[in-house]
């Protein structure tokens, strides 16, 4: 092969490895060169140049060693080898790896070639799962550097990939390796994914903001000069040894903050930080970076509200630096006092705090900042798993559909759960399923990294034994409801027959009277099951006739006299279930979810939620709608039917999941919509039904997000939330 074409990634190795490793590396090139053979990139060159390119990023900008390295060659040709080659020739293939190259190679190039193969979707309420996900898959800390190492060299070379693929893999830097590299202290990685991932996604906010950083530059150092000259002079004048950095403010975090802030460019004050790195032995560090902080509050006013001290106590990721923000001709300027050591700490995050003395250390140092960067990982907000076939500390696992789609459940959730999460529709006509193409029932308890499938038929419907299967709210709800209705109809459709049978047979009894004797010969316990049985045909009429005619000729008078006794049992249990509403006299309906009481329907036009004040309404063929007291239908009905209505309300401990509409009228600025969004899924932890947003003429963006929600005690919370959005002025409620 032609070595000359990878001498850069070659000297970078001669300069940080031993000579064998850099016989290992060349054969690296040489083995990958082979089977890479003939395969290209978008633009035509060889795919083997990505793969060395992500080793050079591995080595100079993350500071990984020989085994990465190596790796880093070789994950193209265990990726493509594990999706096109039959198992057993994928075997053979990590087994040479592992003879030739090691272990450890084999396990990160594994490890690699499994994120790979995650299909991420562009969503912004996966952006956590996928974050926990790609970090949970990597058993070996340095399979996720690299591959953030291989997503920075992407995103570097993201003009030659086609047009369709600019947006996704740039949302997936932004929201996905972004944020993973600032947990691991990754700060430059991290800035360069967010800047160039903003160049795609958002190209004239770009563009304007690279065009300002440009106007402005001379300004800048001029500024900049005139500020470190007292500061320079009493540090040269102590006789300490240091360099200064100015530090631009990333373009990224210049347009986060001018959206936020909602200010134009010249509104953003920190544009640029001032970095003073002091060379002197550990033990000097602490000390000597206070006197430097000490020099620089004797010449310029610091604001006290911005300082930080992450040298007596370092973040979690290792970063050690001292920030205060002083003021020099009426502008606030960011200074940062920190070493040699804490510089290349904050440059190349973890693996720096290891490595910082040079390579060379042996195993055993390599070994803590491995060890350090795996307590790292599983300290992080979100709890992740070191393995992914460890159970989840949140108690909840990830699990596939057949297209890759990601979905969150509860630890212990069965498949039934799986198909409710999906779609109801789903869910209401799942027969059973497939977990890792294995068929099962929908009892089916679901585990961490399962591919589910569901199989449906169109004539299934959901059963009461349901309930004892399911375990989310979402499921429990659907199916409740179904039943709900489902009896509703069997109770309207066998009252119906019932009572055209009984005019037509000229048998002189109420069918009251009629349903209570069948009840009690069939030993059922309330009127709705006799209706049921009736409408589903599992008793016919033939034998119902036969029994009500000896009913009343006398032959059962014991019956008789036991079937009007339970018809006034019924009135009153049916008057238990009406209490008497705060401040009223009248006798309430008690709303939950109980489908053995009163049968009553939510009306859909004013939607009331628990919480609501509300009342009931009896149809003449839908049994009893609920409305709220101040539905538009509301005053209609209390004047034409004022003797169909009743009290209603809601028990306390009735449960369910409920859909409520907010409409909401705001400024139309950039990622208004995003940060609603945000908000409502992030921060109030509701999940969003629909969304409808359009702009206006006159600067105002205008539309609807439906949100499900508990109770109306959330309501308030989600309106008093939506109004202290910036650039938000109105958020009512509307359904």
């Amino acid at each position: 092969m032609d070595f000359s074409r990878y001498e850069k990634l070659r000297s970078l190795v001669r300069g940080s490895f031993s000579q064998e490793t850099q016989q290992l590396v060349d054969g690296a090139l040489e083995y990958a060169d082979q089977k890479l053979a003939g395969l290209t990139r978008y633009d035509g060159s060889p795919l083997l140049d990505h793969a060395v390119a992500v080793a050079e990023i591995v080595i100079s900008e993350i500071g990984l060693g020989r085994n990465s390295t190596v790796a880093t060659i070789l994950h193209d040709v265990v990726r493509l080898a594990h999706k096109q080659l039959p198992p057993e020739d994928f075997l053979k293939l990590t087994e040479e790896i592992h003879d030739r190259f090691g272990e450890q190679v084999v396990g990160i190039t594994v490890g690699l070639s499994n994120i790979s193969e995650l299909k991420l979707k562009v969503s912004s309420e996966q952006a956590d799962n996928f974050r926990d996900l790609i970090v949970s898959y990597s058993t070996d800390p340095r399979v996720i550097l690299i591959k953030l190492a291989d997503r920075l060299e992407v995103m570097r070379s993201l003009d030659i990939f086609p047009h369709e693929k600019h947006r996704k893999k740039s949302w997936e830097a932004m929201n996905l390796y972004a944020q993973i590299a600032h947990k691991l202290g990754l700060y430059s990685l991290k800035s360069e994914l967010e800047d160039i991932a903003l160049k795609y996604l958002e190209p004239k906010d770009y563009e304007h903001i690279v065009h300002k950083l440009a106007e402005s530059a001379e300004e800048r150092r001029n500024f900049i000069a005139r500020f470190l000259v007292p500061i320079t002079d009493r540090l040269d004048a102590m006789g300490m040894k240091y360099h200064i950095k100015s530090r631009t403010k990333s373009i990224f975090s210049i347009w986060t903050k001018m959206r936020k802030q909602h200010v134009p460019f010249e509104g953003v004050y920190d544009i640029f930080a001032i970095r003073i790195i002091i060379d002197c032995p550990p033990e000097q560090e602490k000390p000597l970076c206070w006197t430097v902080y000490s020099i620089v509050t004797d010449f310029y006013t610091p604001n006290p509200t911005r300082m930080r001290d992450w040298i007596s106590i370092p973040k979690s990721n290792g970063y050690e630096s001292l920030h205060t923000t002083v003021s020099a001709d009426g502008r606030w300027v960011e200074v940062q006092i920190r070493t040699e050591r804490m510089d290349a700490v904050a440059e190349r995050g973890i693996a720096a705090h290891w490595r910082y003395k040079g390579v060379g250390q042996g195993a055993q140092t390599s070994e803590m900042w491995l060890g350090r960067l795996r307590e790292l990982l599983e300290d992080t907000t979100h709890s992740l798993a070191q393995r992914f076939d460890a159970k989840p500390a949140s108690g909840e696992i990830f699990v596939f559909t057949p297209n890759g789609d990601l979905r969150k459940l509860p630890e212990g959730a069965s498949l039934l759960d799986f198909a409710f999460d999906i779609h109801t529709s789903l869910g209401c006509s799942c027969v059973g399923g497939k977990v890792n193409q294995r068929a099962v029932s929908i009892r089916e308890t679901l585990h961490n990294g399962d591919i589910v499938e569901i199989l449906t038929q169109k004539n299934q419907t959901p059963k009461s034994d349901w309930l004892n299967i399911v375990t989310t709210t979402k499921a429990r709800t659907k199916i409740k409801s179904f039943l709900r209705e489902e009896q509703a109809k069997h109770t309207r459709m066998g009252r119906e027959e019932l009572e055209r049978k009984l005019k037509n047979w000229k048998l002189t009894m109420t069918i009251d009277e009629a349903v209570a004797y069948l009840g009690k010969y069939f030993k059922l316990r309330l009127g709705t099951e006799v209706y049921a049985m009736i409408a589903t045909q599992k008793i016919d009429f033939g034998s119902i006739k036969e029994i009500l005619t000896r009913h009343l000729s006398g032959e059962a008078a014991e019956e008789r006299r036991a079937a009007a006794a339970e018809i006034e049992r019924q009135k009153s249990a049916n008057a238990a279930t009406r209490e008497p509403s705060a401040g009223s006299s009248q006798d309430a309906l008690v709303i939950d979810d109980d489908l053995s009481k009163i049968q009553y329907k939510l009306a859909k036009c004013c939607n009331p939620i628990k919480g609501d004040d509300i009342f009931g309404f009896i149809t003449i063929n839908s049994g009893i709608t609920i409305h709220r007291t101040d539905c538009p239908n509301a005053r209609r009905m209390r004047e034409n039917y004022p003797y169909r209505i009743i009290a209603a309300r809601w028990r306390k401990s009735a449960e369910g999941a409920f859909r409520v509409t907010i409409r909401i009228i705001a400024a139309d600025t950039t990622g208004m919509a995003n940060h609603i969004t945000e908000v409502i899924s992030r921060d109030l932890k509701l999940n969003i039904r629909s969304l409808a947003f359009e702009s206006t003429n006159g600067g105002t963006l205008q539309g609807t997000v439906s949100v499900e929600v508990p109770g109306a005690n959330i309501v308030d919370t989600l309106i008093h939330s939506m109004l202290h959005i910036r650039g938000v002025q109105k958020a009512y409620r509307i359904n």
